[in-house]
């Protein structure tokens, strides 16, 4: 599942950071990689962007970013 495909309330963790270049660096250096856990808080009214936490702080995405990073529910955090 990706992290597009999400509800609002939803814990998860990140198994694979897919997209290439600038995208994905930059991803990365917000906190986006592999075995990071994140939840999502909420979407905009009309559903884009999202509203995540990750680590400590709060992150909007586009959906076509969320779209490229794969995640796996049922995270008990």
């Amino acid at each position: 599942m990706t992290l597009a495909e999400m509800k609002e309330g939803e814990i998860a963790q990140i198994v694979r950071v897919g997209g290439s270049g600038a995208i994905k660096q930059r991803m990365m250096d917000m906190g986006i990689i592999a075995g990071s856990e994140l939840k999502v808080e909420r979407y905009a009214p009309l559903m884009d962007p999202i509203q995540i936490r990750i680590k400590s702080y709060s992150l909007a995405l586009r959906v076509a970013e969320g779209k490229l990073i794969e995640v796996i529910t049922g995270i008990n955090g």
